[in-house]
């Protein structure tokens, strides 16, 4: 199944217009926030991986 994200992963906004700084910051840190309905996700980092979890689409680990 494709999600199609609506909003950023970073900030939580929509992604409509120029979210460049937003790229920059996914590179290097795990999404906080759910790319399909903008809440804040409770996220681990730990040495070798993180995971993220949303209260409503569940957990994302990378």
């Amino acid at each position: 199944m494709v999600v199609k994200e609506e909003f950023c992963t970073q900030c939580g906004g929509e992604l409509e217009g120029s979210h460049a700084e937003c790229a920059q910051a996914a590179e290097l840190s795990p999404p906080r926030y759910c790319g399909e309905c903008g809440r804040r996700m409770q996220v681990q980092v730990t040495p070798l991986h993180w995971q993220a979890r949303c209260s409503v689409h569940g957990e994302i680990v990378g």
